[in-house]
């Protein structure tokens, strides 16, 4: 073959991809535009009734502007688009059906058992070009040359093999960061030009926009491994061990088998360091802070601060759909009979040798009396309940209250089992000879010290300095109404004249709020 043959066939081949057959269709627009309006960018699965309603609207909404919509009856996708008649409605059913056989779109379960649609990573790659296209940017800048320049200087410091170059070159960046420490000590600031920013900006938005249709493409990869082993398990004739070895080996090596999950391992242990990210969050707040960032949209600055968020979901989705290839392999290797299999291959293998005899001796007017159901059973009549002695036994008769069993309760009784008693908590307080609360509280009576009366005694202490700061902390001895003591510790406060003369007015209020409530 000439070149110009081998140059045919290898645009040929890209040609046919569904990235480009998407592209090229006269119904492109639309079908793009469906693509963009029902997937948004924080939406990334559509239940399958909402597509299809959403898909049926849209379509017609463009049909009546006069626009070419892809036509819902053709269900051949290498057939070429034509225009509707006006006056059909689209089936959003066929038509998502139609772009799922065009690998354009995604059908699976959800974890409740839905159905639900997705886009596959053609449509985010033809999305992609499109918002990239559609973008005003300089293909040749000084943000890209300067990200060119940097990742070519830092993969060659680390696949330099001489240890004297690599420390000249930490030696060489150590001085540089020196002198640019040592120029803004001098309060030398350079600041960035609108224009600049913006240039950096979009740049950076290109390789984002990229992300969605490369973590799509390691997960339909995986996929694509998934049909491939569970389809060669299915085949195997051997030994149940060492199927299991060998796939469980192919398991655990799954995402280097691949480029997508080579390229994959490797942003995947970049993206596990929580401060890397940390600092990615932080960058992008700085950059979005910057006067230049007033003239972007909201779209625009939702899109640029949700890149940890992309960047986690496509990580989190790629995971998943390794683990759903591990629960189909154990689910395969549990449940997988290859005795099982092989009687109902060898019955399937009899069956098709009965009917290829049957076609060469019969004719084409023979018939072949088949019973499709058995026939019906002839059983009586049977009993749906039997005899339950239980269910026929009288109950026992209800026993009469007995009214002896509370006691006779006084107002005394409830009153030593009820709240504090703040007015003798209070008359304590005033008029005790004592130095202090715990002292004054240690001089009631045992019935007026319950473990109750130090709630009372807080309300009463509350706002003076000594109990606020618990300055000083003391062992309160209650007694309870069965005459047990129990011993706490709280605060205590000094009571001095001025203080007493403070408590007592407090307590004056208190006690007219409480007439007056």
């Amino acid at each position: 073959m000439t070149d110009v043959d081998l140059e045919f066939a290898r645009v040929r081949a890209v040609l046919d991809r569904p990235t480009l057959r998407l592209m090229s269709r006269p119904t492109s627009a639309t079908v793009l535009a469906v693509f963009r309006t029902v997937f948004d960018r924080d939406v990334q699965y559509v239940p399958a009734d909402r597509m299809h309603l959403q898909v049926e609207e849209h379509v017609a909404r463009l049909q009546a502007t006069g626009a070419r919509v892809p036509a819902s009856e053709h269900v051949d996708t290498a057939a070429t688009d034509g225009a509707t008649d006006p006056t059909t409605r689209p089936n959003g059913r066929a038509l998502s059906r139609e772009w799922v056989a065009a690998q354009w779109l995604v059908r699976s379960n959800s974890p409740d058992g839905d159905e639900q649609y997705s886009l596959t990573s053609h449509a985010l790659e033809a999305l992609s070009l499109v918002d990239a296209l559609s973008s005003d940017r300089a293909l040749i800048s000084e943000s890209r040359l300067a990200m060119i320049v940097d990742a070519v200087h830092q993969w060659a410091a680390r696949a330099e093999p001489d240890p004297d170059v690599q420390v000249r070159r930490i030696d060489a960046q150590i001085a540089e960061l020196q002198a640019e420490r040592e120029r803004l000590e001098r309060g030398d600031v350079a600041t960035v030009d609108d224009a600049r920013m913006r240039d950096g900006y979009t740049n950076i938005s290109d390789l984002i926009r990229q992300l969605p249709s490369d973590f799509k493409r390691v997960e339909e990869a995986v996929a694509t491994m998934h049909r491939s082993i569970v389809e060669d398990f299915r085949q195997e004739v051997r030994p149940i061990g060492e199927i299991l070895d060998d796939y469980l080996a192919r398991t655990d090596t799954l995402m280097e088998a691949t480029p997508e999950g080579r390229a994959f391992e490797g942003a995947f242990e970049l993206l596990r360091d929580d401060a890397l990210l940390l600092r990615l969050r932080e960058d992008i707040a700085t950059i979005l802070a910057h006067p230049f960032a007033d003239s972007l949209g909201a779209a625009e600055r939702r899109a640029f601060r949700n890149t940890v968020g992309i960047l986690r979901q496509g990580i989190e989705d790629v995971l998943a759909q390794r683990r759903q290839l591990t629960a189909t392999l154990r689910d395969q290797i549990v449940a997988h009979d290859v005795v099982r299999d092989r009687e109902l291959d060898a019955v399937l293998r009899s069956v098709n040798r009965g009917l290829a005899r049957w076609m060469d001796q019969g004719s084409a007017r023979d018939r072949v009396p088949i019973g499709l159901l058995p026939a019906t059973a002839e059983v009586g009549t049977l009993r749906e309940r039997f005899y339950d002695p239980d269910a026929e036994s009288v109950p026992p008769p209800i026993e009469a209250p007995d009214d002896d069993v509370f006691e006779d309760l006084d107002v005394e009784m409830l009153r030593r089992h009820g709240g504090p008693l703040l007015t003798e908590l209070r008359a304590a307080l005033r008029f005790a000879e004592a130095d202090t609360s715990v002292d004054a509280f240690h001089g009631l009576p045992p019935e007026q010290r319950r473990p109750v009366e130090l709630f009372g005694l807080a309300h009463l202490l509350t706002g003076h300095e000594d109990f606020e700061s618990a300055a000083h902390v003391a062992l309160h001895r209650t007694v309870r109404p069965d005459g047990s003591p129990v011993a706490f510790t709280m605060p205590t406060a000094a009571l001095d004249d001025d203080r007493a003369g403070q408590n007592k007015q407090n307590n004056q209020n208190h006690q007219n709020g409480q007439e007056a409530r």
